[in-house]
């Protein structure tokens, strides 16, 4: 996976609106990307979860328990009160935003494609790509994943490696293939974890580290210093959304969500 170091690499993000965490990834990648080697081409913000808002509520519910849920849902007022969300962050830079039902809708990918991406980045995308998406961008895409690959693969990764006492938590840049978070690995930065550590400041930290290291990896892609590393999925594990167990069991541990 090499760019040409005599042109501005051109990038596409396909996304999701959340204003709590993967907003904190584009404020620092907004602020800190070389405009003289990357260009952003445009972008989607997708729907959390591709739920209804009811649905996701529900699933938070679940998740944070109501006390938690209550200071969730004050603080997403507030962001919204603030405006405080990536469109606003876009449209500060200029960038283009694309809507879509389904990123995987063929009229949307032939709009993707008009644009001429060199690479599409995923960062936290709510849906799963298909293969004519992966294969919009002339050198293919990547994603950045909040887990150590291939044993943190899935969903809300952050919180299975607290729950497994990890001391460090892993963010992961990697080429997207067709199986899910398991192509070659273009990059990764280590987050050490404090004993004082919520998984809300871990995965506020772990983005904004993320942003950092996703502006590396492009980089030396564009340079042609690249070099991809292949997964061993022999250690390969999957994990789904927590359950209300799940959660219990991390508060059990002395873990705190906020």
């Amino acid at each position: 996976m090499n760019g040409s170091a005599s042109e501005k690499l051109r990038v596409f993000f396909v996304t999701q609106d959340d204003p709590f965490y993967v907003a904190r990834f584009f404020e620092v990648f907004f602020a800190e990307y070389p405009r003289e080697e990357l260009e952003l081409v445009g972008m989607t913000i997708g729907r959390a979860f591709r739920e209804s808002k009811l649905a996701v509520a529900k699933r938070m519910l679940r998740f944070y328990g109501l006390r938690d849920f209550v200071r969730v849902a004050a603080r997403l007022v507030g962001a919204r009160i603030r405006r405080r969300s990536i469109a606003t962050l876009a449209a500060r830079e200029q960038v283009r935003i694309l809507e879509t039902a389904s990123v995987n809708d063929p009229a949307y990918v032939g709009r993707v494609r008009g644009l001429q991406p060199d690479l599409v980045v995923s960062v936290a995308a709510p849906e799963i790509f298909s293969e004519e998406l992966l294969a919009a961008g002339r050198l293919g895409c990547v994603n950045i994943h909040s887990g150590r690959l291939p044993r943190y693969r899935g969903m809300l990764p952050t919180f299975w490696q607290m729950l497994a006492g990890e001391r460090r938590i892993t963010v992961t840049v990697h080429e997207m293939v067709a199986r899910l978070d398991a192509g070659r690995i273009l990059g990764t930065v280590e987050y050490e974890l404090r004993d004082e550590d919520t998984l809300d400041h871990v995965m506020s930290e772990t983005k904004r580290e993320g942003a950092r290291l996703m502006i590396d990896v492009l980089r030396r892609i564009r340079r042609g210093e690249a070099r991809p590393e292949p997964l061993d999925m022999g250690d390969a594990s999957y994990f789904s959304f927590p359950s209300r167990k799940d959660v219990a069991e991390f508060r059990g541990r002395g873990l705190r969500l906020l």
